[in-house]
C-alpha cells in the first residue's frame, strides 16, 4: 500500500520543493508498479485523507479522531496497545 501524496501541493513549500521535485515520486512509483505486477502483486493507492493510524489493525474499531500529539493509544475494544505510525 502506498499513500497517494498530493505532490503538488507540496511543491508549494519553498524549503521542501526542490528536494521534492528531485526525487521524481511518479517515476518511483512506476518502477514500484511495474516491478510489482512483474512479481504477481498489487499495489494499492490509499487516500491520503484514509484514518489508518485510527482504525484498530487487530480488530478494526475505529475510534474517535486524535491529534497528532498522540503517538501511541490503546483500543478500548480488544485492549491492543498501538504505535500510532506501526498501526497505520
Amino acid at each position: 500500500c502506498i499513500e497517494n501524496l498530493n505532490t503538488k501541493g507540496m511543491l508549494r513549500n519553498r524549503k521542501l520543493a526542490k528536494s521534492i521535485s528531485d526525487v521524481s515520486w511518479s517515476a518511483f512509483v512506476s518502477k514500484l508498479e511495474y516491478k510489482a505486477t512483474w512479481y504477481g502483486k498489487t499495489i494499492m493507492k490509499v487516500s491520503r485523507w484514509f484514518p489508518s493510524s485510527q482504525i484498530c489493525s487487530d480488530c478494526g474499531h475505529q475510534d474517535c479522531k486524535k491529534s497528532l500529539a498522540f503517538r501511541e493509544w490503546t483500543c478500548p475494544i480488544c485492549h491492543q496497545h498501538h504505535d500510532r505510525d506501526l498501526n497505520a
